[in-house]
């Protein structure tokens, strides 16, 4: 289960709901360990497309090395699907490299409505999970 603020999921739509057509992406990182997302890091979708999201190279190393830095780890890896479901496509489920990260979707297809779902990718087979909105962390 996904246990997360309301201030970051606040966040996570309000980057996919500009960024829309093309799809928005990012981390949350945590304390290693901790499956605690709280230091929201959004991020340039390198590929400026509607379909299809892959993080810039250098930002993410940059984004990376910055987690090691602090003893983080990226607890939630998010981006937004504009046309489709808020389910990981074949692409997405090929480069989930992160066997411990929750992988967020938010669908943009709907400016009437949310669809945001968080799933566990690991070693190609994706299980969704719970999500757990709260006011702040106990």
């Amino acid at each position: 289960m996904l246990t997360i603020e309301r201030a970051l999921v606040d966040k996570i739509v309000a980057h996919a709901r500009a960024d829309h057509p093309d799809e928005a992406c990012g981390v949350i990182a945590g304390a290693a360990g901790s499956d605690r997302p709280t230091r929201y890091v959004a991020m340039m979708n390198a590929e400026r497309s509607p379909t299809f999201y892959r993080f810039d190279s250098l930002e993410q190393l940059k984004v990376w090395r910055e987690m090691d830095d602090r003893d983080e780890e990226p607890v939630v890896i998010y981006h937004s699907h504009t046309a489709t479901e808020a389910y990981p496509s074949r692409t997405d489920i090929s480069y989930a490299s992160e066997p411990n990260a929750h992988y967020v979707l938010v669908s943009t297809r709907d400016p009437e409505e949310i669809e945001f779902r968080s799933y566990r990718i690991v070693d190609g087979t994706v299980t969704e999970e719970e999500v757990k909105i709260v006011d702040g962390y106990a």
